[in-house]
């Protein structure tokens, strides 16, 4: 990517090399002025008034909705505005009604998530949660959902992985679901801010996503849920802005995704992750895409036959995203991690990211992994910087 998208994120003009962006990505000036727009000239809340104020924020605030829902193949009434993908996955589990006996299909690759809310259910009220598992490289094998789909009321399945960066086949996956009479959620957030993404041609019950990993600013999310369920499934949280009539003994929930969005919400977030995907899809994403290729195959080419480096998850480019898990032998990773910001200010993650069974079960490093993850203002010289520290680490230990 060129210097004028660089230019746009204020947080590279200070020297910083930003590999961290599976936990966050930044956001470019555009979003913030975005936001800065409606606390400056508009500030209101949403569907409450007839002043201009309000108006006019109720107006921004459902654009962004029609933005997000066209980003990802779904209609402006199945997007429900969340904090983030935990909490729009959480509201799917809080949502639907459980009873002992229920299933559930899980992965050991997912995000806690992804995992612990149904594990949840299952403590609470005696649902199973059956646990597909990849292989030692994080592929998972969607013919192995086969094995517990037979009942299942929900299966759930990461369309990439945060801790490896594996992509998953969910179409596959949703076949088997429809074949099973099963629901089918994907968790959309590592998925969407890097490759096409459309939910239509998924064609899944729902799909949770993060705006902070895609440009946007923190504590804005949504969650895509199909047309023909987001009114047969009574939402978890009611209240203020949900509601259509309130009697004593009774009420009436407004149209969605107003009767999911209980309470003054996240109005400049929202604004925000509208502007965000304003930038993304300005730039393109296969674009996006194609480029985080590039980067993540120099970077797994020059780690390959790096002495004392040992790099996780599949080495095919075609299989996988802008995100590598690895080590230095010796060394603990948030050692490694300190390390690569003091010797030249790269910040990498360090730790579970997340994903506790993945590290002890899949790739057996109960102590967690480095993390290095790309973005499409990364550059392929920030990568042969990447190298250049990763060999100085390596040479401590050797």
């Amino acid at each position: 990517m060129n210097d004028r998208i660089r230019s746009d994120f204020p947080i590279l003009k200070k020297g910083i090399t930003y590999f961290d962006n599976a936990a966050t990505s930044l956001t470019p000036e555009q979003v913030l002025e975005a936001m800065l727009d409606y606390y400056h000239n508009y500030k209101a809340n949403v569907h409450r008034g007839v002043h201009e104020l309000s108006q006019k924020a109720s107006e921004k605030y459902e654009e962004a909705h029609k933005k997000v829902a066209k980003f990802v193949g779904a209609n402006p009434q199945e997007v429900v505005f969340t904090k983030n993908s935990s909490e729009a996955i959480s509201l799917v589990a809080l949502s639907m009604d459980w009873q002992k006996g229920d299933k559930i299909v899980t992965t050991s690759l997912d995000h806690h998530s992804n995992l612990v809310p149904w594990l949840r259910l299952k403590n609470k009220f005696g649902v199973e949660v059956a646990i597909v598992h990849p292989n030692k490289e994080g592929i998972i094998d969607p013919d192995d959902y086969k094995k517990h789909a037979e009942g299942a009321k929900l299966i759930v399945a990461p369309h990439v992985s945060n801790s490896l960066g594996t992509i998953t086949d969910v179409t596959a996956i949703r076949r088997i679901a429809r074949d099973h009479g099963s629901l089918f959620l994907v968790d959309g957030a590592q998925s969407v801010p890097h490759i096409p993404v459309d939910a239509k041609t998924i064609d899944c019950d729902f799909m949770a996503i993060s705006g902070h990993k895609m440009l946007g600013p923190t504590g804005i999310g949504a969650l895509i849920i199909r047309n023909s369920l987001i009114e047969k499934i009574h939402p978890a949280i009611v209240g203020g802005g949900s509601i259509l009539s309130v009697k004593l003994d009774n009420y009436t929930l407004t149209r969605p995704p107003e009767s999911w969005e209980a309470g003054t919400p996240n109005i400049a977030g929202a604004i925000g992750f509208g502007a965000a995907i304003d930038y993304l899809k300005n730039i393109g994403m296969q674009k996006i895409e194609d480029h985080e290729r590039t980067l993540t195959k120099a970077a797994l080419d020059a780690m390959e036959n790096m002495k004392g480096v040992e790099v996780y998850g599949t080495k095919d480019v075609n299989k996988r995203v802008g995100v590598i898990s690895f080590n230095v032998k010796g060394m603990n990773p948030h050692d490694v991690s300190s390390m690569f910001y003091e010797l030249n200010k790269i910040a990498v993650r360090s730790g579970h990211h997340c994903a506790m069974p993945a590290m002890e079960n899949i790739i057996k490093c109960p102590e967690g992994t480095v993390r290095a993850s790309f973005y499409l203002y990364n550059t392929e010289e920030e990568i042969e910087k990447f190298e250049k520290t990763l060999k100085e680490i390596s040479k401590i230990i050797l």
